[in-house]
């Protein structure tokens, strides 16, 4: 296992789409386990190949709950909730920095496993919020582009509405 490094917010390959995997050998195997060690090493729970200079449609995902390490290889979404939530977000691409990012409650991933199995996850929350984040990375779409100007109270209250 190799740490990598990761890509900063001014660094063009972030706004640049990735690709599909096209098949899942030893290669793709080891950067599944860079990424995590990188993920971790910087304590963070989603990391996308991207970040660290790879354009391939993989997502790795521990938010340390029952699912535990997640490796999504070619996500998408197919189904997401029409309720909102806002949620405050951050990024190892763009440290030091946060902000308000309303999205869908829940998400419905569809994704490709190591094993090559096709498999669907539901995210709820936070969760949600972290599957549509990762996602967005693999389309070159930073949570920046997305964060809403409102203060602690006014999410709150917008939050609380729903």
């Amino acid at each position: 296992m190799a740490l990598r490094q990761i890509r900063l917010e001014n660094d063009p390959i972030l706004r640049k789409k990735s690709r599909e995997v096209e098949k899942i050998d030893d290669r793709i195997k080891q950067i599944v386990e860079d990424m995590f060690e990188t993920m971790y090493e910087n304590k963070g729970i989603g990391l996308a190949c991207v970040q660290v200079g790879m354009l391939k449609r993989i997502v790795v995902i521990d938010m340390q709950d029952e699912d535990g390490k997640m490796v999504l290889i070619n996500p998408k979404i197919i189904e997401k909730s029409e309720e909102k939530q806002i949620n405050i977000e951050g990024c190892l691409s763009v440290p030091g920095k946060n902000g308000y990012v309303e999205r869908p409650k829940t998400v419905v991933v569809e994704y490709t496993d190591l094993n090559g199995n096709t498999q669907r996850v539901m995210g709820t929350d936070y969760k949600a919020h972290c599957f549509c984040h990762e996602l967005d990375h693999l389309d070159g779409v930073l949570y920046t582009d997305k964060v809403l100007n409102l203060s602690e109270e006014e999410v709150e209250r917008l939050n609380n509405e729903k």
